[in-house]
Protein backbone atom coordinates (compact mmCIF):
# COMPACT_ATOMS: atom_id res chain seq x y z
CA UNK A 1 0.00 0.00 0.00
CA UNK A 2 1.46 3.68 -0.73
CA UNK A 3 1.75 5.71 1.89
CA UNK A 4 -0.99 8.50 0.93
CA UNK A 5 -4.25 8.51 -0.86
CA UNK A 6 -2.57 10.49 -3.37
CA UNK A 7 -1.10 8.88 -6.57
CA UNK A 8 0.43 10.42 -9.46
CA UNK A 9 1.63 10.45 -12.98
CA UNK A 10 4.85 12.43 -12.81
CA UNK A 11 6.77 9.61 -14.27
CA UNK A 12 4.61 9.14 -17.09
CA UNK A 13 4.22 13.12 -18.25
CA UNK A 14 8.08 13.37 -17.87
CA UNK A 15 8.67 10.45 -20.15
CA UNK A 16 5.99 12.19 -22.63
CA UNK A 17 7.62 15.27 -22.18
CA UNK A 18 10.96 14.40 -24.19
CA UNK A 19 11.93 11.93 -21.26
CA UNK A 20 12.47 15.03 -19.28
CA UNK A 21 14.87 14.49 -16.40
CA UNK A 22 13.80 14.04 -12.36
CA UNK A 23 16.04 16.87 -11.51
CA UNK A 24 14.67 19.79 -14.73
CA UNK A 25 11.87 18.88 -13.02
CA UNK A 26 13.01 19.25 -9.17
CA UNK A 27 14.72 22.58 -10.72
CA UNK A 28 11.73 24.25 -12.43
CA UNK A 29 9.66 23.39 -8.61
CA UNK A 30 12.47 24.58 -6.98
CA UNK A 31 12.41 20.97 -4.83
CA UNK A 32 15.28 18.63 -4.82
CA UNK A 33 15.66 15.49 -7.10
CA UNK A 34 14.96 13.60 -4.03
CA UNK A 35 11.72 15.49 -3.27
CA UNK A 36 10.69 14.45 -6.90
CA UNK A 37 11.75 10.75 -6.43
CA UNK A 38 9.73 10.83 -3.26
CA UNK A 39 6.42 11.72 -5.21
CA UNK A 40 7.08 9.03 -7.93
CA UNK A 41 7.43 6.67 -5.64
CA UNK A 42 4.06 7.87 -3.61
CA UNK A 43 6.07 7.81 -0.30
CA UNK A 44 3.99 11.48 0.45
CA UNK A 45 1.74 13.75 -0.95
CA UNK A 46 2.99 17.32 -2.04
CA UNK A 47 1.73 20.76 -0.64
CA UNK A 48 -0.74 22.31 -2.86
CA UNK A 49 1.81 24.69 -4.00
CA UNK A 50 3.93 22.30 -5.06
CA UNK A 51 1.11 20.34 -6.66
CA UNK A 52 0.57 23.48 -8.88
CA UNK A 53 4.14 24.14 -9.73
CA UNK A 54 4.90 20.86 -10.65
CA UNK A 55 1.51 20.53 -13.34
CA UNK A 56 2.96 23.95 -14.65
CA UNK A 57 6.35 22.95 -15.34
CA UNK A 58 4.74 19.63 -16.93
CA UNK A 59 2.12 21.73 -18.63
CA UNK A 60 -0.88 20.06 -17.80
CA UNK A 61 -3.81 20.62 -15.33
CA UNK A 62 -3.07 19.72 -11.56
CA UNK A 63 -5.76 16.96 -11.89
CA UNK A 64 -4.12 15.39 -14.84
CA UNK A 65 -0.74 14.45 -12.79
CA UNK A 66 -2.52 13.89 -9.06
CA UNK A 67 -5.32 11.66 -7.98
CA UNK A 68 -6.90 11.39 -4.47
CA UNK A 69 -8.84 8.23 -3.45
CA UNK A 70 -11.02 8.61 -0.46
CA UNK A 71 -9.49 6.24 2.39
CA UNK A 72 -12.08 3.43 2.89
Amino acid sequence: MSGTPVTNQIRRLRFERGEMTQQVLADACSVTRQTIIALEAGKYAPSLELAFRIADALGVRIEDVFQWSSPQ
